[in-house]
């Protein structure tokens, strides 16, 4: 089986947090096609946009998948859809959210789809945990790795 490693973003600020974001991980460790590696510990942020809302749940984790960066997102919006996603407010509210931060080395772009994800190296509840599970991985785009994008970000934050 041809793996890619996966990093995903999962978020959540409607409801239950916590056990939406518990509900995302188990769903993703009983797929065939997921093996799943490791968890970033939970962090409450404040929500990114102009729409006013409770605080998030975030947590990034690290999985290999033979999905495709397409069957892969057709996964993700499935368990989404099945803590009750609805799109209707750009960065609005959500019970549950499922980013995909990274897909190997690969960058893709499509309507649907953006791979890296575009703003992740701009958010610390990204980059923050991709610095702890997966210090050395190297951004496709950038070249940086995590731990020089993470001291980065606390530069312009700072």
């Amino acid at each position: 089986m041809n793996t890619n490693q996966v990093f995903l973003g999962l978020g959540s600020n409607v409801g239950h947090r916590e056990a939406h974001l518990q509900y995302a991980i188990s769903q993703l460790q009983r797929d065939e096609m997921i093996v799943f590696h490791a968890a970033s510990t939970v962090e409450e942020t404040e929500p990114v946009g102009n729409v006013e809302q409770g605080a998030f749940l975030n947590q990034v984790v690290q999985v290999s998948t033979s999905y495709s960066p397409n069957e892969l997102l057709q996964c993700c919006l499935r368990i989404e859809e099945d803590r009750g996603r609805i799109r209707d407010v750009k960065w609005g509210p959500r019970t549950l959210d499922i980013d995909i931060l990274f897909f190997g080395s690969m960058v893709f772009n499509q309507s649907d789809l953006t791979i890296p994800h575009p703003e992740g190296m701009n958010r610390s509840f990204v980059v923050e945990p991709m610095a702890r599970l997966a210090p050395s991985f190297t951004h496709p785009i950038s070249g940086e790795t995590m731990l020089e994008h993470q001291a980065s970000l606390q530069k312009r934050v700072s």
